[in-house]
């Protein structure tokens, strides 16, 4: 079994914001390395924790991990199938569910999975490697358009159209099938002052081709639609983000569950027919703290927002 170490972000406020029952039945839908489900396992007794996850090689080695676990069921699938998961495992409510959205440090390091513009590689790109496009298809198929919508809606890349231009020239020359290659493409797409900034200037068109690759957005979506109707009385949703797109999506699928009444103001009693489902619990997203983003800095953006069944 290859190595897959991760480092859970956030991993205490999660087990906090949790609220963990030892008898519950409880969901990480983003399984990775297991560090998260590791955590809750070992406050269940007599619970049931069901890891969810479509890489083939975290569930592995996450299932390796959490062997010694009685209360731990893997299972190979995609968390906005959430509901058809429990479904067929006999599940009808849980007493909390974890989804953490970003991307696992091995995926990120393992040059062969083509998702870091740091290390040459095949373009791939995908969560699942058994289906689905990859990213090498997504660039010689979409129109130029297409490509400049994905890099700015989804990688708010300034100079999305100039990136987009120079895929589709270069792809009438040649196909672009390499990491390297996009890299150099981006390069030099970019002007000279974008290259002088920090930030890498690859990092938000592989962000983008990422998300779009893997239908993440898409998939969030129907998870936030369904994920709540899961949960029983009192149960937890908690959901770690890392970007701003994703973030939105999140508030506002609260917001809408917890104040969602369309009725005038001035209107003494609901006629709308909205019913409350869920509970902000907390205001303010959770945000790694200084003792965190010293040993883990990819925590840094992680936002954690928690609500409640009601």
């Amino acid at each position: 079994m290859a190595a897959f170490s991760h480092r859970p972000v956030l991993l205490e406020e999660c087990v906090e914001a949790l609220d963990i029952k030892p008898g519950g039945i409880y969901v990480d839908g983003t399984l990775g390395g297991g560090g998260h489900s590791e955590a809750v396992c070992e406050r269940l007794r007599g619970g049931r924790l069901i890891g969810i996850d479509r890489d083939e090689t975290a569930l592995a080695a996450a299932s390796e991990r959490l062997a010694r676990f009685e209360c731990f069921t893997p299972v190979r699938g995609n968390f906005r199938d959430v509901a058809s998961i429990l479904s067929g495992l006999g599940i009808e409510k849980a007493d909390g569910m974890l989804f953490d959205l970003g991307v696992s440090s091995p995926q990120l390091d393992e040059a062969s999975r083509g998702f870091s513009y740091m290390a040459d590689a095949p373009l791939d790109m995908r969560m699942d490697r058994s289906s689905g496009r990859t990213a090498a298809d997504l660039i010689a198929e979409e129109t130029e358009d297409e490509l400049a919508r994905i890099f700015y809606t989804y990688g708010e890349e300034r100079y999305s159209r100039r990136v987009a231009a120079a895929i589709v020239k270069r792809r009438s020359e040649a196909a672009i099938l390499t990491t390297g290659e996009l890299v150099e493409i981006i390069k030099g797409a970019m002007p000279a002052a974008a290259l002088r900034e920090k930030q890498h200037p690859a990092k938000r068109v592989f962000q983008a081709l990422r998300i779009a690759v893997n239908d993440e957005l898409g998939a969030l979506e129907q998870l936030l639609d369904t994920a709540p109707d899961l949960l029983a009385p009192g149960g937890r949703l908690a959901i770690i983000s890392f970007h701003s797109l994703e973030d939105r999506l999140v508030k506002n699928a609260i917001r809408k569950r917890e104040r969602g009444c369309t009725c005038p103001p001035d209107l003494p009693v609901c006629v709308c027919g909205f019913v409350q489902t869920l509970r902000s619990v907390g205001r303010q997203p959770i945000t790694a703290g200084e003792a965190e983003l010293e040993i883990n800095p990819r925590a840094r953006s992680a936002k954690l927002r928690v609500a409640e069944r009601t």
